[in-house]
């Protein structure tokens, strides 16, 4: 990495609970390209004076995380169809004071999908209601799930939530045991999330029971920090499908990458920058 100077370009990414997972992939790529440019992560504690710092410094790019994905849009000037379609934001690009926002979450989600071949007829258990549950909804319902259920305590955001994609409500998460279970579970909520210094108050919770994971087909977790959360691990002792939050990290990132710099690395680059992301 090039020693900071005046003429380095910043790019910044906002989260109640930063990781180093951005900072580690986008520092490396930089380095791997020879870019006069440096990726830091922040913890806001006035969401509407770091989006003013944005624009107000210049900032090339920022990656948008929980809980700001819906808050951010009132703060910026342009909202691409990505983002405007789903009403989430996790990708503003400054253009000279202009803010546009993005959203790659929907890619990621819709890629891995696909990449694991995950059939449209199987049921699916869509646990949260924030802004990456809308990018994960939209996902599944534009890939042709049907057979749907957002799981929410929040009645307002879970009910909204479902009705926008045609999907059902729960409150809570059924008992398997008397009334069956998903062919598909997706955990969208900060469970079994660890913090960047310490674990979160859920961080070794199981978002799903036991018996849900053990009846499931596909287990989908979201939650990127660890690599290896509590419902991964369960969904891998049980040999299931496993599709992970650190996957859905990479590939939202590579297309945060792609937006702010113009350039597309190479799958090689991209690996070397996945391998050195996941080695902290």
């Amino acid at each position: 990495m090039p020693i900071l100077n005046k003429d380095m370009t910043l790019c910044i990414s906002l989260s109640a609970r930063p990781s180093n997972n951005g900072t580690r992939f986008h520092n490396h790529l930089y380095e791997q390209l020879g870019l006069n440019w440096i990726y830091k992560a922040f913890a806001p504690t006035d969401l509407a004076q770091a989006i003013a710092g944005v624009r107000g410094l210049g900032i090339r790019g920022c990656a948008v995380s929980m809980p700001y994905k819906e808050d951010v849009i009132a703060l910026v000037d342009v909202m691409d169809p990505s983002a405007k379609a789903i009403d989430s934001v996790n990708t503003i690009v400054n253009d000279g004071g202009r803010l546009t926002a993005y959203n790659t979450d929907y890619t990621a989600i819709e890629q891995l999908l696909r990449n694991n071949a995950v059939p449209t007829d199987y049921s699916v258990w869509l646990r949260g209601s924030g802004g990456m549950a809308k990018a994960t909804a939209a996902a599944l319902r534009d890939a042709g799930f049907t057979d749907v259920t957002v799981i929410a305590r929040n009645e307002a955001a879970g009910r909204s939530l479902a009705k926008l994609y045609g999907f059902k409500w729960l409150a809570e998460v059924p008992d398997a045991v008397s009334s069956g279970t998903a062919q598909m579970l997706v955990n969208v909520t900060p469970i079994g999330m660890a913090g960047s210094m310490a674990g979160g108050p859920d961080a070794d919770a199981l978002s799903f029971p036991q018996e849900a994971v053990d009846a499931a087909e596909v287990v989908f977790d979201v939650v990127a920090l660890p690599a290896e959360t509590p419902l991964v691990r369960a969904g891998r002792a049980a040999g299931k499908t496993v599709i992970t939050g650190a996957e859905v990290a990479t590939i939202q990132a590579l297309e945060q990458f792609v937006l702010y710099t113009g350039i597309r690395p190479s799958d090689e680059q991209v690996r070397a920058a996945e391998d050195f992301m996941r080695a902290q």
